[in-house]
């Protein structure tokens, strides 16, 4: 008995689901075919029902993966209604994010994979930074600087949180966080203009 098309979207958006998921978690390389087949509770051979290769389900878990952060980004600058900026800022470097890449920013652990990759991963990676990038601005208002003032911040988010995860003494890497975090939230400093 044949499956529905609504099925054969169902399961391939779970296959998507947890190869995203244990991308952010593991790097690209890491997970095989059989593994995630097989925690979809699918067989091996029914993969190829839904994607052309291995690099083809890659390629797409990382669009998924890079796409979800942007829904989160915006309910965390949402989220403090003060200031949109430290709401962000505070829940993009807190420590549950960084204890939880499986869930977290793509943008960290795709980041070299993206570099390395084929066209459609820097493509999905590029969108999000652009994504992103322009969530940041608008929550910088019409300054002049807003786009170079959001991709400093974006930058540091990023790089806060990669460099948190690789050290291995924990009060250093919450150092990283809170750091970062408490320069990030301060206001920008006054332009001056010569005269």
């Amino acid at each position: 008995m044949g499956h529905s098309q609504a099925d054969k979207a169902a399961t391939r958006a779970r296959v998507l689901r947890i190869t995203s998921r244990k991308i952010r978690a593991e790097g690209v390389t890491r997970p095989g075919i059989a593994e995630l087949m097989k925690e979809a509770g699918l067989t091996h051979g029914g993969f190829y029902k839904h994607f052309a290769s291995r690099d083809d389900l890659i390629a797409q878990a990382a669009a998924v993966a890079l796409a979800e952060g942007s829904a989160k980004m915006e309910r965390a600058a949402r989220g403090n209604e003060q200031s949109a900026r430290a709401g962000l800022v505070d829940a993009y470097l807190a420590k549950r994010h960084r204890d939880r890449p499986a869930t977290g920013c793509a943008l960290v652990t795709l980041g070299a994979a993206a570099g390395r990759g084929d066209e459609q991963v820097k493509q999905a990676y590029e969108k999000q930074v652009r994504a992103y990038l322009e969530l940041i601005e608008g929550l910088d208002g019409d300054s002049e600087d807003a786009r170079a003032e959001a991709m400093l911040t974006l930058s540091a988010l990023v790089g806060a949180v990669l460099m948190s995860r690789a050290v291995a003494d924990e009060d250093f890497s919450d150092e990283l966080l809170t750091t970062v975090a408490r320069r990030l939230k301060e206001p920008a400093p006054a332009t001056v203009t010569a005269g």
